[in-house]
């Protein structure tokens, strides 16, 4: 009797979280990174079904662990948030980031940077940026009728589709401006945002605290008012009683007196 050989199970794909290269390459770069991301994460907070992440590894096809990039921020709707340890895009239903954004450093060369235009354009991203921090300078790529990038011509201006956000460029640095008109915040600006939001907070709370101290003061002093008030009407009942009391007694002396034949206006009643 032969017996047939087991197949050996095929080899598992390792699926690397990190390259061991830091994420950016200056100051300048890690900010505005952080900038877009925490921007786009905020915008898109309370819509679970928005995933914003930064610097993440994306595998778009199965098996092919060479075929990969790490975004510096990217945007998927229909994807639920969560913490990934790679964006492995057969595993989120196959979609892929709909919206990817580079911020360009010195290290960014000419073919490396035309490499990523041909990775998101093959694998399905519909809005692509690169934002050079140092000359104030934006790209765009935007997913056309036929399925290939298309140069955005003017980003000053220019409204995301898929995000609603606008890009200013006629300042000193890019701004970023919500749908609302509100802008993107560096981590520092919105930690004093936050900071003179809790101040004014504080404020407010001890203003109605005062308001609430001078109106008990107010009530207390309009409950001592009433108090005096009834004190003296229960005097002036008390009063008016012991007047009457004392006509009573009167009008019953003065019936006496004459009675006795005596005249009550001769002795003073």
């Amino acid at each position: 009797m032969i017996v047939p050989l087991r197949s050996s199970p095929p080899d598992t794909v390792a699926y690397p979280e990190s390259d061991g290269k830091p994420m950016a390459e200056n100051t300048l770069q890690f900010r505005w990174i952080v900038t877009i991301q925490g921007g786009l994460d905020d915008l898109f907070r309370d819509n679970p079904d928005v995933f914003v992440a930064g610097d993440l590894f994306w595998y778009p096809v199965e098996g092919k662990n060479k075929v990969c990039t790490a975004p510096d921020v990217m945007v998927v709707f229909g994807r639920p948030k969560g913490y990934r340890g790679s964006y492995q895009q057969w595993n989120e239903g196959g979609l892929a980031p709909q919206v990817v954004f580079e911020v360009l450093s010195p290290g960014n060369g000419p073919t490396e940077m035309a490499r990523k235009v041909i990775f998101y354009e093959r694998h399905g991203v519909e809005e692509y940026y690169i934002y050079d921090p140092d000359d104030v300078d934006m790209t765009g790529y935007q997913r056309s009728v036929s399925g290939k990038f298309a140069k955005i011509p003017v980003l000053n201006g220019f409204t995301s589709p898929r995000l609603g956000v606008q890009f200013d460029l006629t300042g000193e640095e890019l701004v970023i401006r919500r749908p609302d008109g509100r802008v993107f915040l560096t981590y520092l600006e919105q930690c004093e945002k936050t900071a003179q939001e809790t101040q004014r907070a504080d404020l407010e709370s001890q203003r109605a605290d005062s308001e609430s101290q001078r109106a008990d003061s107010e009530s207390r002093r309009a409950e001592h008012e009433a108090q005096r008030a009834a004190t003296q009407t229960v005097r002036a009942e008390h009063e008016t009683q012991r007047a009457t009391a004392f006509e009573l007694k009167l009008e019953r002396l003065r019936a006496k007196m004459l009675a006795a034949g005596l005249d009550p206006d001769a002795n003073g009643l």
